[in-house]
């Protein structure tokens, strides 16, 4: 979930299949890190590269492991 408003940049290395605990990091908006408060499995992005994107959008889809 977005932190904040503002053009989103996810990781470059995390990519579909990727394991994602609570607490990873999943890219920035800005010089803020958006973290996912969720552990699972990255199933797609809900926000692409670049996406301007407002606070609390969903950023990545998860499928709980």
């Amino acid at each position: 979930v977005s932190p904040c408003a503002g053009v989103f940049v996810p990781l470059a290395d995390l990519g579909l299949g990727s394991v994602v605990t609570a607490g990873d990091l999943l890219g920035h908006i800005g010089a803020t890190e958006v973290r996912s408060p969720f552990a699972g499995e990255l199933m797609g992005w809900l926000a692409v590269d670049t996406e301007r994107v407002t606070t609390s959008k969903p950023i990545a889809w998860l499928r709980a492991t």
